[in-house]
């Protein structure tokens, strides 16, 4: 016999309309923030970032692939990974469907992180992806976008993210979160190793031959593009985390 609540039909139907006038308000309020994303000010971009990518060396501007708009995925590889983060991994399981419909619609698609080009190939191969996955390898392109940061700035507790300093579980360099030292050991490095690399979304637009910067999002702000929490969040028990859950999806075990 479950403990859940249960109810009649006519019960049911009573709170579901009430609930729905929730999610009508939630919707509503969705679409004022993105309204509001696309209302900030446009940053003009003139530093020169170079890339390694499937097609060879590229620019910034070559990664919008004939587009005018173009969105990047901040992927947790950095250089001294084996592996990419686990986190990074199960969102880009969502990415090889979305492009084809972005790029059909002015936008282009990258993900890009700071390990070796080489290390990305063989990891996307492994995963089965397609989408496009540059390398900015000795760049200042992760570092100015401020998804990677550098030992000092770590041994200083400096390190700013999503827009503070301090306060996320990734900034610890002594009781490491026991999530942050399980995947970094993933990842084939060590907790602090993992932690200089971080996720984000950002957003650019290519307009007169300039490049703009739009919007970039951090931490919980990357939610929105998790494809399985969308889903959890409308199933009968909802996230139920106790701790770290999901894993690469060639690590689970197979039912």
């Amino acid at each position: 016999m479950t403990n859940d609540k249960t109810g009649t039909r006519e019960e049911w139907l009573a709170a579901r309309l009430e609930l729905l006038h929730a999610e009508k308000e939630l919707t509503r309020r969705s679409d004022e923030v993105a309204r509001q994303r696309q209302e900030l000010p446009w940053v003009r971009i003139d530093k020169k970032y170079r890339f390694e990518t499937d097609a060879g060396s590229a620019s910034l501007e070559d990664l919008f692939r004939g587009r005018s708009q173009l969105l990047v995925y901040h992927f947790m590889f950095g250089p001294d990974y084996t592996a990419g983060c686990p986190s990074c991994s199960s969102i880009a399981d969502g990415f090889n469907g979305i492009v084809v419909h972005l790029e059909n619609h002015d936008v282009a698609f990258s993900a890009v992180s700071r390990a070796p080009l080489a290390k990305l190939q063989a990891y996307q191969r492994r995963m089965g992806w397609t989408f496009p996955w540059a390398s900015s390898a000795g760049g200042d392109f992760n570092f100015d976008f401020n998804v990677s940061f550098s030992e000092e700035q770590q041994r200083e507790g400096s390190i700013e993210y999503n827009y503070e300093r301090g306060g996320h579980a990734m900034d610890a360099t002594s009781s490491i979160p026991e999530p942050v030292a399980q995947f970094a050991a993933t990842c084939g490095t060590d907790a602090l190793t993992y932690t200089r690399d971080r996720p984000g979304i950002s957003a650019f637009v290519l307009e007169d031959g300039v490049v703009y910067h739009t919007y970039s999002g951090y931490a919980r702000g990357v939610d929105g593009i998790w494809g399985m929490y969308p889903w959890l969040d409308r199933a009968p028990r909802g996230r139920n985390e106790t701790g770290v859950w999901w894993r690469r999806h060639d690590e689970y075990d197979r039912r």
